[in-house]
Parts: C-alpha cells; structure tokens; sequence
C-alpha cells in the first residue's frame, strides 16, 4: 500500500486545557507586536514562547554548573582519589555484614 503523506495531515495535540493571565496594555501591546514580526498569532507565540522557557529553565535546574576551580577540584578527586579513613573502612564492614544477615 503506498504511503499518502501528502494528504494525510499530521494530527497535533489537541489543545483542551486553559491558562489564563491578566497582564498590563504593555505587555499585551509588548507580545502582539512580536507575535507579528514572528508571523504568528498571539496566542502561538505564547504558547512556543512559555514552553521554550519551561525547556530552558528545567534543563537549568536539572543540570550542575561549576567553576573552573570547582570543575577542577572534582576532576582531581575523581582521578587521584583519597584513602578511605579507618572510621569509613569500619562503616563499610558494619554495612556488609548486615547484608549477609
């Protein structure tokens, strides 16, 4: 059977939740005049515009950002890593025999 992609057309979620936000004239005149350079309705920049920065900022949060001195510091610990002290030699044990129980 041939395949009719192009006339079949993709099917896009279906949108049946509401957000609603009062905003300033500002704002409104603000997001109106982008929309229109993007070519766009208000309400899709909107939503493309939450959602990139739903991406951006959980990305952000779900990712760990050191300095230099901090990357560093890390690399070194990784690499060339300390003896385990006594006190940590006996936890160790403590918590493989009770695994045996």
């Amino acid at each position: 059977m041939a395949r009719q992609a192009s006339t079949e057309k993709r099917s896009s979620p279906t949108r049946k939740e509401r957000l609603e936000a009062r905003i300033s004239a500002e704002q409104k005149d603000l997001f109106v005049r982008a929309a229109e350079l993007q070519g766009r309705t208000l309400t899709d920049f909107v939503i493309a515009s939450v959602h990139e920065a739903a991406v951006r900022t959980i990305g952000d949060m779900q990712s760990i950002q050191l300095t230099a001195q901090e990357s560093r510091a890390f690399a070194e610990a990784v690499l060339n890593p300390r003896e385990p002290t006594d006190r940590l030699r006996s936890a160790a044990r403590r918590y493989i025999e009770t695994l045996g129980n």
